[in-house]
């Protein structure tokens, strides 16, 4: 029949390493369990209520969850019809579950698991963890179709209710629960209990560095440095201004294009981003086609930029870093990249050229960058009222900066299953240490906002829609995106979680001109930081943007493999100018790359006080 083992047959089963124990140590490992199942749902409290949104619920409600799951229940009351219908089908659900387990044989074929959560064979081979398995994804289903079948909700609403029956049903995951993590179980016995002890005291180291809030470390952060194992692209800082350092990298070949390429990354999170290793960095790659490349790192807001507004990022971040670059490469235009609200702010300043005349930037291109909200995704379940004025209680209480913490925790919430409860039964139930991970050190390394930009943010852009509708005001000038006529390419991520597909092809219907728009596979990071050489995930193209939804774009676009890169590159390269001799960048006396405003930390910086 063949060498090939089952999964089952490699790992010893929970029964299986019962058997093997003595009396004596079995007594010990039983009280043991007792007392750390009763740890760890201690912790998964600690968990909800003191960290992320779903954490609000029992401090008073501020983002209106319990409001919203409150108008689903009395939307289904006013329809009795819809609750009997909802009632009904998770009653045959559970009908069908007992005749499943009754009549299913143990020994038949395990199905391919989707879902890594259960990847542990004896989610399959055990009867009760298969019960409690698929017990546990019939209500969470039925949970998740309540506010879906209530017919007279608002949509702010609707989206509130799913967001947070989401979390809720997430965290309910029996693989949260030492008791019903079979993983954890095995490991526990395994390990003598020193597994859950190990958990017990990260946790509670978790929570000393969170000043007594838990805040999960998801990465050993001591192997990296900046500038000698991340950040490592040679440059200059070639210019600085108190919201900004403009970087400069040095060319690799001898001839360049005479259009330089700027790009303004977010400020929610660091540049380096683009430049993690030399492996995957699109810093690297980009300097290699020829290009000379600038990018914006931008300061940490702080007790000198906290009052900081949306004009003041315009004018000292948009128009000061081309300018700069201008000079720095004696040249007279550039290409511009926007990423993320990066990429907002470019839009709008673009808006305000186009209002005033302003010439130097010849195209734009965008990462994961949307100016048209109307489709925002889970984040406007924060830009709503409740979760509006939830944001600003924390700006306020925070001497009018949005502190970089909250946004992290905020994030990670978006999706709790891969960066919340992983790290939860990782850690605390198994009692691994940390490991180093380049990209989960960056996502840790979160900057500070200034309060007026970030209200502005999300009333104005996230909740008001105003520069999609052409009323939005930068520097005192109306904008209107179908006045910026130059050649604008958007990509978007298909699983982006955080900037929706579908709301950047919105928001590429809205450039004049002729507007590019491209989708990449993975999400929001993956799928804009995904080097050629990786040979991973996908891309479509589509050069018709008459569609009416991206879905619809998407049904007749073309498929190509890896990464989309080399097809936006096939774009820019016919606008980047001649060639002419490479320049190295100047040294002007501040520092070289990645500059001294990436590598302030959070801890590094006094918030103003109350």
């Amino acid at each position: 029949m063949g060498g090939n083992k089952t999964p089952a047959a490699d790992t010893p089963s929970i029964a299986s390493l019962l058997m093997a124990q003595d009396p004596a140590r079995l007594q010990v490992l039983m009280t043991t369990l007792a007392l750390a199942n009763t740890e760890s749902q201690a912790l998964l409290s600690e968990v909800l209520t003191g960290s992320g949104p779903l954490g609000t619920v029992t401090q008073g409600d501020p983002m209106g969850a319990g409001d919203a799951f409150g108008q689903v229940g009395m939307s289904l009351a006013r329809n009795p019809m819809a609750l009997m219908q909802a009632n009904m089908d998770l009653m045959q659900g559970w009908m069908g579950l007992w005749q499943e387990m009754v009549t299913e044989s143990l020994t038949a074929e395990p199905k391919p698991e989707k879902d890594k959560r259960f990847s542990d064979p004896e989610w399959q081979a055990n009867p009760t963890f298969k019960f409690i398995r698929k017990a546990y994804d019939l209500n969470a289903r039925w949970m998740m179709s309540l506010a879906d079948r209530a017919p007279d909700i608002e949509e702010p609403i609707h989206l509130r209710a799913k967001f947070f029956m989401q979390l809720l049903t997430d965290s309910l995951s029996p693989t949260n629960f030492l008791g019903t993590n079979p993983q954890a179980l095995k490991t526990f016995i395994e390990s003598g209990g020193e597994s859950v002890l190990a958990g017990i005291r990260m946790a509670r180291e978790d929570v000393r560095k969170g000043g007594g809030k838990l805040h999960i470390t998801q990465t050993d952060e001591t192997p990296f440095k900046l500038g000698e194992n991340i950040a490592t692209a040679p440059g200059q800082v070639v210019f600085r201004n108190d919201l900004i350092e403009l970087l400069q990298f040095a060319p690799t070949q001898e001839t360049v294009y005479s259009k330089p390429l700027i790009i303004f990354p977010p400020w929610i999170n660091k540049f380096y981003i683009l430049d993690l290793q030399e492996k995957n960095s699109m810093i690297r790659w980009l300097v290699d086609r020829g290009l000379t490349v600038f990018v914006v790192s931008w300061r940490s807001a702080d007790g000198v930029t906290k009052d900081y507004t949306w004009d003041d990022y315009v004018k000292k971040g948009i128009y000061a870093g081309v300018e700069a670059a201008l000079q720095a490469a004696g040249a007279k235009s550039l290409n511009a990249v926007g990423y993320c609200i990066g990429g907002t702010l470019l839009t709008s300043a673009l808006g305000h050229m186009a209002a005033t005349g302003y010439d130097k930037i010849d195209s734009a291109t965008f990462f994961a960058s949307q100016s048209d909200f109307e489709l925002a995704g889970d984040l406007k379940v924060f830009t709503d009222g409740p979760g509006r004025n939830y944001v600003y209680g924390i700006i306020d209480n925070h001497g009018g900066i949005m502190p970089g913490k909250d946004m992290y925790e905020t994030f990670n919430w978006l999706r709790p299953i891969d960066l919340v409860w992983r790290y939860v039964i990782d850690q605390y139930m198994l009692g691994k240490d940390p490991r180093p991970f380049d990209l989960l050190y960056w996502n840790a390394d979160q900057t500070n906002i200034p309060g007026p930009v970030h209200k502005r943010y999300l009333s104005e852009c996230y909740a008001e829609n105003r520069l999609a509708r052409g009323e939005y005001t930068v520097l005192g000038e109306t904008v209107d995106m179908g006045n910026i006529q130059i050649p604008v390419m958007l990509q978007a991520s298909k699983d982006d979680h955080i900037v929706p597909f579908e709301s950047v092809f919105r928001s590429a219907k809205r450039f004049g001109g002729d507007p590019t728009f491209i989708l990449s596979g993975s999400g929001h990071i993956a799928g804009v930081v995904n080097h050629p050489d990786a040979k991973k995930y996908q891309h479509w193209t589509n050069t018709s943007l008459e569609a009416g939804s991206a879905n619809e774009w998407l049904q007749t676009a073309t498929e190509t493999p890896g990464s989309w890169w080399p097809t936006w590159w096939a774009w820019l390269k016919p606008k980047s100018g001649r060639k002419v001799k490479a320049v190295e960048p100047k040294d002007m006396g501040l520092g070289a790359a990645p500059g001294s405003y990436v590598k302030v930390r959070l801890e590094d910086i006094r918030l103003p006080p109350l």
